[in-house]
């Protein structure tokens, strides 16, 4: 029996990928409501009770086509 691992090495949260991509946090938080788990969105919870979103690289590639896409519709 072959057990698949997890390949995913490491993680970008929402404010990481906000301060990379020059973009506003509370916007990038409102238009992952589109994306899934399967679309690289990684949900991480604190002891705290809060949580943020972070990205694998892949989660990272689909947001910036979600916002490219929100732009064009801009116009």
């Amino acid at each position: 029996m072959t057990t698949q691992l997890n390949k995913i090495y490491a993680i970008k949260t929402i404010a990481l990928i906000a301060q990379e991509m020059g973009e506003d946090e509370a916007w990038l938080n409102e238009i992952i409501d589109e994306m899934e788990p399967e679309d690289g969105l990684i949900w991480v919870y604190g002891p705290d009770g809060n949580s943020t979103a972070a990205f694998s690289d892949f989660g990272v590639e689909n947001l910036e086509d979600i916002i490219s896409e929100r732009r064009r519709m801009k116009k």
